[in-house]
């Protein structure tokens, strides 16, 4: 099976090269490896340039941007400077981040997944985080749900849900859709990913404010934004985030934000998020 792996970095000197290390030695090798130096001021571009020299299957691409922390649009515009590098001879397309360390058979696994079912379209392993000398399972991880650290798509359902939406939800909505279009989704607890920085430690204010947007752009409707919130905020341990997420959620209803589905698609959404609920209550 072809992997194609795309890993945006900016300022991951203290990570990207646990993170090579990890897939140049894995049990099946990806076809081809991008890394987007997404403006970076530190040695991320000289550690990824002593892993070219060694391994052909890797590449650079050199990227400038914004230094503004914008979670969901900067990411996935840095993840689609290193797609339009590549061509389309891949079986799966995956997006990682560069501060991961994945187990040496962990692309071994997901062939085996994606292989024995052709109806998969996307699959993962499990992101653990470091706390007082223990690798403890990051407190976001589901088992229904795939981490945005650690995608890996089955290529046509990359391309019937549209690809990856720039903006913050991006790595919520692409399930949903998939979902939509009758993809199955495969989490691996056993495949312990070690994941170095904790989602979401940078972010600021105003993106925080982008949460609440996100869910307004996937439909969800003012209820169920209210208990995804409130939950959210709780896995969080922050009642301000509540308030932030509501407070994206009304500026882009104010603003009429663009949506990131259809109509139709918002109906399902809904009815999914709904089914969900109730199936947990019971």
């Amino acid at each position: 099976m072809r992997f194609y792996i795309i890993i945006p970095a900016h300022n991951e000197e203290s990570s990207i090269g646990l993170t090579l290390d990890a897939l140049v030695n894995q049990t099946v090798l990806p076809k081809q490896l991008v890394i987007v130096n997404d403006n970076s001021t530190d040695k991320t571009q000289d550690i990824v340039e002593a892993y070219i020299e060694k391994y052909e299957f890797i590449k650079l691409v050199n990227s400038k941007s914004s230094n503004q922390h914008l979670p969901g649009s900067k990411i996935i515009n840095a993840f689609y400077k290193g797609y339009n590098t590549l061509d389309d001879d891949y079986d799966v397309i995956c997006k990682f981040d560069a501060d991961l360390i994945f187990p040496k058979n962990y692309l071994e696994k997901l062939a085996l997944y994606f292989n024995s079912n052709k109806r998969l379209g996307m699959a993962s392993g499990f992101c653990y985080i470091k706390k007082n000398n223990d690798w403890l399972l990051e407190n976001l991880t589901r088992k229904d749900h795939i981490r945005g650290a650690l995608k890996a798509y089955r290529k046509d359902c990359f391309l019937e849900i549209g690809q990856l939406k720039p903006s913050m939800g991006w790595d919520t909505v692409d399930e949903l859709l998939a979902k939509f279009y009758d993809w199955e989704i495969l989490t691996d607890e056993t495949l312990h990913v070690k994941h170095l920085k904790p989602t979401g430690i940078s972010y600021n204010k105003a993106s925080k404010y982008l949460q609440g947007e996100a869910m307004y752009k996937m439909r969800y409707g003012f209820v169920i934004t209210l208990i995804s919130a409130l939950k959210l905020a709780y896995k969080k341990a922050s009642f301000s985030l509540f308030k932030d997420y509501l407070v994206g959620y009304f500026k882009a209803k104010k603003k009429n934000t663009v949506f990131l589905v259809s109509e139709e698609e918002g109906d399902f959404i809904r009815n999914l998020r709904w089914k969900g609920m109730f199936e947990k209550l019971k």
